[in-house]
């Protein structure tokens, strides 16, 4: 709103505002609601107090007078750099990795090899819509990505092997594959679901409902964003809503439970710990009775001269080093394009990498998740109750074989890999 001397007070809502968490419907509604941002004009134009002209000529004119809370952020000015000019590590060239994000309701994906775009997808269709919110690359090359209104399966030269589309009043932004003809899901919606289904016959082979606090049409997308596999063959699930992390077995039944501040990603570490994002505000390592093992904050990254805009998902790479992705968009103006994407601390929180690459030589876009690939791995190499990776040596079912025919692809072997098996 326009204020004596054409002076302009923004302010920025976000998880440190007691009375409107990020969680919350009534701050979902109004960071999302374009009927909200109408109503808020029309609202300030109609109150006198706030114009110009009914303003006394006594008062104090200055905004910075204005007795503002503490957690509410008066932001001056936005032209800065979000990030220093020369960044740590080797850019592209430090990793070879897997990428996925959201933007403008587009599909993107990229595989970096030596600092090249080895692969890339991206879904360009103007009717296309939702988010990628959740991807991996499997190791035969397949890509299987959550993307809010559906979850798909493709080949490396990008042919959909699967797909499942989200129910109207559901949405989908987790998936992960177990082995090469299961992928177990959670659909958020009223009620929320999890979902094993069979990739080869379409068959749903189990299914049970989630708690949730909110149901509404606005608050469903905000139920579940990160659900993992744990070693011992269970689902380690991130409440957004409920603000705990439960552990459940393949009929549903809840084993564990932690209650958290608040969490956008909760993952099971080798060493029994649970890796969290709390997106604003820090990425912390927990032990199972909650007690902070680890945690970079992400005040560190800005006291370094990084602005911060959402960690989302995190992931404990082979050298003890944690790869935190930070959710952001290119920007406008001056700061455009100076954001990080990603970065790489030590257990000594030192800054060991940032990723920047919004145009030359790729523009990756907005980062929702990053998959290291120095090693050959197969994330698929998981198991849920009784269904299983394949063990090694054991050959692929006869629907897997028929669709690895009618695609073009060819069946090889992967004993050398974590698990072993046929694909």
């Amino acid at each position: 709103r326009r204020l004596p001397h054409h002076r302009c007070i923004v302010i920025r809502l976000d998880s440190a505002t007691p009375f409107l968490n990020r969680q919350d419907n009534a701050f979902f509604f109004m960071k999302n609601s374009f009927l909200f941002r109408i109503v808020l004009a029309a609202w300030l134009s109609s109150t006198p107090s706030l114009t110009a002209q009914n303003t006394p000529a006594t008062q104090p004119t200055s905004p910075t007078n204005l007795p503002l809370p503490r957690n509410l952020r008066v932001v001056t000015g936005n032209d800065s750099p979000a990030a220093p000019a020369v960044l740590p590590g080797q850019g592209l060239a430090q990793h070879d990795f897997f990428y996925a994000g959201e933007g403008d309701g587009h599909h993107r994906m990229f595989i970096v090899r030596k600092g090249k775009v080895d692969w890339s997808y991206e879904n360009t269709d103007p009717q296309s819509k939702g988010e990628i919110s959740d991807a991996m690359l499997l190791s035969n090359g397949n890509v299987l990505f959550a993307h809010q209104f559906g979850v798909t399966e493709i080949t490396a030269d990008k042919k959909v092997l699967w797909n499942y589309d989200a129910p109207p009043g559901t949405e989908i932004h987790t998936a992960q594959a177990i082995g090469r003809e299961h992928v177990v899901f959670i659909r958020n919606g009223n009620p929320a679901k999890c979902f094993v289904v069979n990739t080869i016959s379409g068959a749903t082979e189990k299914e049970f409902e989630l708690p949730v606090r909110n149901t509404n049409a606005n608050g469903i997308h905000g139920q579940f964003r990160h659900a993992r596999l744990t070693a011992a063959g269970t689902l380690l699930v991130g409440h957004m809503d409920l603000r705990k992390i439960c552990e459940y077995d393949l009929d549903g039944k809840e084993l564990w439970s932690l209650p958290v501040p608040d969490l956008w990603m909760a993952a099971p570490l080798q060493n029994g710990n649970i890796l969290m994002t709390r997106e604003q505000t820090a990425v912390q390592e927990l032990d199972r009775k909650g007690q902070i093992v680890w945690e970079f904050p992400s005040a560190d990254l800005v006291a370094l001269g990084y602005r911060i805009s959402g960690m989302q998902t995190a992931s404990r790479l082979a050298n003890g080093d944690t790869l935190i992705n930070n959710w952001c968009n290119k920007g406008a103006g001056p700061a455009a394009g100076t954001a990080i994407q990603a970065f790489e601390v030590s257990p000594g929180k030192q800054l060991v990498w940032a990723l920047r690459a919004w145009g030359d030589p790729v523009d990756l876009g907005p980062s929702t998740t990053l998959q290291v690939l120095d090693e050959p791995s197969a994330p698929e190499n998981v198991s849920f109750g009784g269904i299983k990776y394949p063990v090694r040596g054991q050959p692929c079912s006869v629907g897997a074989v028929r669709r690895c025919r009618a695609t073009g692809s060819t069946l090889h072997r992967i004993s050398a890999l974590p698990g072993g098996g046929m694909a």
